[in-house]
């Protein structure tokens, strides 16, 4: 599981940034990669980092503003020019299906595969599958947004080979049995237990993904005990009246959430355009001044969970 930043200015592209987008790359869990937020352009950088539109299965829009929704179209209907395209589950705030069916038609374009829109309208778990929990999270800002928490279900124990072999267990059907936990009798006799065989539950991984937002109490919900946050820091704490004006937040807000949360790692992006890569110490230095495990995202930064 891990995160590349495909777009991380906030309002407009820049020389040095595109505007909002990330991917969840979940290739080894489940084959498949969730796109977050989808900002003009989204389709040209998935391209410079080999991403496949064939392997989206899941876009989450955190909320309808431009500079996180308009390369939604052209990823939609790009992929309809590729063939034998599986079904694509999109979730966003009330009105993207308007927007999508509009731009559809006034376009005279088509899609080639299901498209299952969920639309958000207050808190609720919009995924859930033997494997994964997405939960989405009403947040504060000038247009109804949402953060969402991703949830990696806890894997279960795996079976010690080589306590196994050392026991002179050989590899054989009994193997699924043992992992389940089952008492097993083998040909010479004798009677083993598979939880006697099971290492530890491996926890699984969650991690939260914010829209644009002043700080709230939701925040901290949202992100409460995950492995990595991902929050915007539009601007620098100095220029926080702005910020908050706007229905965003500062690097310090976006670090006090995550020391609040518990969060282990945080993650900043949805830059200003007024600020360079070459700012980028600035703005780390006043985040870590609160929470020391943070980091500032350029584009195409990936992060491993």
């Amino acid at each position: 599981m891990k995160l590349t930043f495909l777009g991380t200015s906030a309002g407009c592209p820049t020389a040095e940034r595109n505007v909002s987008s990330i991917v969840l790359d979940l290739l080894q869990e489940r084959g498949k990669l969730w796109l977050f937020d989808c900002g003009e352009a989204t389709q040209m950088q998935m391209q410079k980092v080999k991403f496949s539109l064939a392997k989206l299965e899941m876009i989450f829009l955190t909320h309808l503003h431009g500079d996180h929704l308009f390369g939604l179209p052209g990823v939609l209907t790009t992929r309809s020019l590729m063939q034998n395209q599986s079904a694509l589950t999109l979730i966003a705030p009330k009105g993207v299906k308007q927007f999508i069916e509009t731009v559809i038609a006034i376009s005279h374009s088509w899609l080639s595969y299901p498209l299952n829109i969920i639309e958000l309208e207050e808190d609720c778990t919009v995924f859930e599958d033997e494997k994964f929990k997405v939960e989405a999270t009403l947040l504060q800002h000038r247009v109804p947004c949402f953060g969402y928490r991703i949830i990696e279900k806890d894997l279960p124990a795996s079976l010690d080979i080589d306590k196994l072999k050392q026991d002179n267990i050989e590899i054989g059907a009994h193997y699924t049995l043992l992992k389940a936990g089952k008492t097993v009798t083998l040909e010479d006799g004798r009677v083993i237990h598979g939880n006697d065989y099971l290492g530890s539950v491996r926890q699984g991984r969650k991690l939260a993904i914010f829209g644009d937002t002043v700080p709230c109490q939701a925040s901290i919900a949202l992100a409460k005990d995950v492995d990595l946050m991902v929050h915007e820091a539009t601007q620098e704490h100095a220029l926080e009246e702005k910020a908050l004006e706007r229905g965003h937040s500062t690097t310090v807000h976006a670090a006090t959430i995550a020391k609040y949360a518990n969060a282990k790692q945080l993650i900043m992006t949805h830059i200003s355009p007024r600020y360079s890569l070459k700012d980028n110490d600035k703005l780390l230095n006043e985040a870590r001044s609160i929470f020391a495990n943070t980091e500032i995202a350029s584009d195409f930064s990936t992060f491993n969970l």
